[in-house]
């Protein structure tokens, strides 16, 4: 039986993030999305959206690890991944060591979305 080691959860206003994509273009997209992450997202009809359901992702994952975005635990550290199912967590880096440090065996990430607003939430298990 795991035990939860860290939760979090986000809520992101999908404007928000459609507009920094507007305005930062990619340099936005490149300080906060993995490569795999933005060919995911650019490959849908409205990618502001799934990107919008990325960051609110990271964000909650960073508050799971208890650490929020610093120096050590960065955008790019925390990398949601699909394998044919549903959505995952790779951590990298900082957010990866954190993890281990916490001694975390693995996540949950639960990922929706509406017209305006983007969720996720984290769940951080160990033994």
């Amino acid at each position: 039986m795991s035990h939860i080691i860290g939760t979090g959860i986000d809520a992101t206003d999908i404007s928000r993030i459609s507009d920094a994509i507007d305005k930062y273009g990619d340099r936005f997209l490149r300080r906060v999305f993995t490569d795999g992450e933005m060919a995911y997202c650019n490959r849908r009809r409205v990618p502001a959206i799934h990107f919008a359901a990325r960051f609110a992702a990271k964000e909650a994952a960073m508050k799971a690890l208890g650490t929020g975005h610093t120096q050590n635990v960065l955008w790019r550290g925390v990398e949601v991944v699909r394998h044919g199912g549903p959505p995952q967590l790779q951590f990298h880096g900082g957010a990866e060591r954190r993890f281990n440090a916490l001694g975390a065996q693995s996540s949950l990430l639960t990922i929706t979305h509406s017209q305006h607003l983007a969720l996720a939430h984290v769940l951080l298990l160990g033994p």
